[in-house]
């Protein structure tokens, strides 16, 4: 069952709202970001809830789909909503994603370095994060770079 996928056939183009599940893997001090194929940017792993999911496993499940990583002890990092969270796709998709993000240091596997949706993965320290972030989740990663209160609520 793809749901996504079912909702645009009844709906099309119109607004569809999401709950997306993202987990900030830290390191020594730095995170992990992975360079998006779609978009050419730069964002934490993760993506949308399955129906049936909790939160916790759509974060694990997309963290190693995405990466190979099998992600453990998560805390809540965040939680975000609002106009920010709002795209519009280039093939004209309209998207309202409430955004629960994680944050672990506990994690294992062999982490992929490109797949389907990424062409690369990599450590970045706090002073160091690349340009092109992905829009959408800009806010919660300088978040972490500037070290804010947990959990974050925006």
């Amino acid at each position: 069952m793809n749901y996504i996928k079912d909702m645009r056939e009844l709906i099309g183009h119109e607004t569809l709202f999401t709950v997306g599940c993202g987990v900030i893997i830290e390191n020594g001090g730095c995170i992990l970001l992975q360079h998006r194929t779609d978009e050419d940017n730069w964002c934490i792993p993760g993506g949308v809830m399955e129906i049936g999911e909790t939160f916790e496993q759509t974060a694990k499940r997309e963290t190693y789909e995405e990466t190979g990583l099998d992600v453990n002890d998560l805390k809540l990092f965040g939680m975000y909503s609002g106009e920010s969270c709002f795209v519009q796709y280039q093939n004209y998709d309209k998207v309202y994603s409430v955004q629960i993000i994680f944050m672990t240091t506990s994690y294992g596997g062999e982490l992929k370095q490109q797949g389907i949706e990424s062409k690369e993965h990599r450590f970045f320290k706090k002073e160091d994060l690349p340009e092109n972030l992905n829009p959408r989740q800009e806010q919660f990663i300088r978040h972490w770079a500037e070290n804010k209160a947990l959990p974050v609520i925006s």
